[in-house]
């Protein structure tokens, strides 16, 4: 039982070094996210607009739905910094294209129209499960 514990122990580090990247990736994302996007996303929440929680919600799900997989199926460490950057550019790219499929998102966001905040979401989230899903190699 000693060595079967011992064994599971000798993972500890390859987790604590994959956790790391990815609460790294994922603070790099909520930053660039935050940062990209016309509106305030944590003023708005901090607001109680709901639209815009639920909306930086299913991007943050859309963005760690494919860092897992990047973690699932990398090669090494590198391969999954690589690949959870590929992540954070096509999340990035997804709210630029969702806003142009819904005329003025950012602007219904802030004023909490709980449509556009699913809306975007869902779009965040679909993209997450595409990327995820296509990073199986």
């Amino acid at each position: 039982m000693l060595d079967t514990a011992m064994h599971s122990l000798n993972g500890l580090l390859a987790f604590a070094t994959y956790f790391a990247l990815a609460v790294l990736l994922l603070l790099i994302f909520v930053r660039s996210y935050t940062w990209l996007t016309p509106h305030d996303e944590f003023g708005l929440i901090r607001a109680n607009n709901s639209a815009a929680a639920i909306a930086f919600g299913g991007a943050i799900i859309g963005f760690a739905w494919p860092l897992a997989s990047a973690i699932t199926n990398s090669l090494s460490l590198l391969d999954c910094a690589i690949w959870g950057a590929v992540a954070l550019l096509i999340q990035l790219i997804a709210f630029f294209v969702s806003s142009l499929m819904l005329k003025q998102l950012p602007k219904r966001i802030t004023e909490g129209e709980m449509a556009a905040g699913i809306f975007s979401a869902s779009c965040s989230i679909v993209v997450g499960i595409l990327n995820a899903a296509s990073m199986s190699y």
